[in-house]
């Protein structure tokens, strides 16, 4: 089986002014982390929520039918839907 070599680490730089930098150590030194690692990790974090906030999102059972039903219903006709549809898609031009 092939081994994945491990990615290079990059380099993140940013300015932060120093009242922000002494937050940031602070946070860092009672959990034990680096500076480096805080922010990493809190940018991440940050991340991951920005992504799920736009592509998840939870509802009750009732809400996720009705949801669902809207979905599966038909959308109504209009000259627009029509021409769209009636055109070919670029691999068949």
């Amino acid at each position: 089986m092939p081994q994945t070599q491990p990615k290079e680490a990059v380099s993140i730089n940013i300015r932060a002014k120093a009242k922000q930098r002494d937050l940031i150590d602070q946070a860092a030194t009672r959990l034990g982390r680096s500076r480096s690692d805080f922010m990493l990790e809190a940018a991440c974090r940050e991340a991951e929520d920005v992504l799920l906030d736009q592509a998840f999102f939870s509802v009750d059972a009732g809400t996720f039918a009705k949801f669902q039903a809207l979905l599966d219903q038909p959308l109504p006709p209009t000259d627009k839907l029509r021409r769209l549809l009636k055109t070919k898609a670029p691999w068949e031009k």
